[in-house]
């Protein structure tokens, strides 16, 4: 079955669920799992530790076959025509229903939603079959179970076509929800949404580095491994507290000596000297830069407004509003550029509507560095900054 989530509100809390990038750094560099509610605090562990199955080997055409839907997987060099050619499918259909140009070039690995079935994966395309799940496991229920919270946000369903009873069974997976890209999603708020990582989704859809998707696309939620532990819950190594019977007393604390004298009367402990903070402290650590100089035109309001707007002219430079380094640069589904400074003291900058990115992810800039310009349209920036996980108000920085 389709799932497809209603378009969130229009006012700026996409902004915050594209900064959920924030995330802190792990072993593989930024944690871009997205959980809990849009500005809140977030809790990236589960998902970041649950084990995610591997997406199935599509047969000579791309074809990966499930019970209730199938999909084309892209090679390198396709444009949607070539896969269209490939599985016997007339190329406007194809297009359409993803929202593509039947020329458009597509990326390697990218999953191509089908409208309808065509022939089953089986030994003459190179394939096994149909995607059947193991015997014992509900497939509805546990579609159930990864959207409890997407039902919340009025996930709609659509029944598909089925596969023919008499479809050759192939590998042993579970059916992935699909999802369909709304205005203003981006890979990560999907992520989040599903419970998922976004490096999973990136690898089971095949977006690229930068998590890049459009409006229309149909992406395929990675499914829990079968079988597979679950490592979100961790495991106490410590030793075993020490629990006294009902009854009994517990060990009294081994008392001071009385053997031991106390200190002789003059015997005076000297504390050591503080330090002159006024020699030693320097100006406030804490103290930003505005991005640009400018009139602010939307304040802070906590889940509403998750940092200020800033009206510049077109073409403005954008400047970094403290040391750092370039954490992220990406985009939402309306292409509209995003970047992502980490700073010290557990701080990150967002600055989202800006063109003309003159940094690279990686890299680290000064204060008051040129990062990007304001676009020609909608001449504003958009800046928060971000304590940890949490939005907070960009003013106390800035005065």
């Amino acid at each position: 079955m389709t799932f497809e989530r209603k378009a969130p509100p229009p006012a700026r809390l996409l902004m915050t669920g594209l900064t959920l990038i924030l995330a802190g750094a792990c072993s593989e560099g930024l944690d871009f799992d997205l959980r809990g509610g849009v500005g809140a605090g977030l809790d990236t562990s589960a998902a970041a530790k649950a084990a995610r199955a591997e997406r199935p080997r599509p047969d000579k055409r791309g074809i990966i076959s499930y019970p209730n839907y199938q999909v084309a997987v892209a090679r390198r060099g396709d444009t949607l025509s070539d896969v269209a050619a490939r599985i016997d499918m007339p190329a406007d259909n194809l297009a359409r229903y993803n929202g593509l140009r039947p020329d458009d070039q597509l990326r390697p690995g990218e999953v191509i939603a089908l409208p309808y079935r065509v022939a089953e994966p089986s030994p003459a395309t190179g394939g096994r079959g149909v995607v059947m799940p193991p015997s014992g496991v509900d497939i509805t229920s546990m579609a159930d179970s990864a959207l409890s919270d997407a039902e919340k946000r009025r996930v709609s369903t659509q029944p598909l076509q089925p596969a023919p009873r008499n479809a050759p069974k192939g590998e042993t997976g579970l059916e992935p929800v699909r999802h369909k890209v709304r205005r203003g999603e981006t890979a990560f708020t999907i992520s989040r949404l599903y419970d998922v990582t976004p490096r999973a989704l990136a690898e089971w859809n095949g977006l690229d580095s930068t998590f890049t998707i459009r409006e229309d696309q149909v992406l395929l939620i990675p499914p829990a491994a079968i079988g597979a532990p679950d490592r979100s819950v961790a495991t106490d190594t410590a030793a075993p507290a020490v629990v006294n019977t009902p009854g009994s007393a517990s060990p009294a604390p081994t008392p001071p000596s009385a053997r031991k004298p106390l200190p002789a009367p003059d015997k005076v402990i000297t504390p050591p000297k503080a330090p002159d903070l006024g020699q030693t402290q320097t100006a406030s650590t804490s103290r930003m830069g505005y991005p640009v100089d400018g009139k602010i035109i939307r304040p802070y309001v906590r889940g509403k407004n998750n940092g200020i707007d800033i009206a510049a002219a077109a073409g403005t430079p954008v400047q970094a509003a403290r040391d750092g380094k370039v954490a992220a640069i990406t985009t939402d589904a309306d292409n509209v550029r995003i970047v992502v400074l980490r700073h010290d003291a557990n701080l990150m900058t967002v600055y989202y509507n800006v063109e003309e990115v003159k940094v690279a992810k990686g890299a680290n800039v000064k204060r008051g560095q040129a990062i990007a310009a304001i676009p020609q349209k909608d001449s504003f920036v958009h800046f928060e900054v971000r304590k940890g996980f949490d939005s907070i108000d960009p003013m106390p920085y800035l005065k």
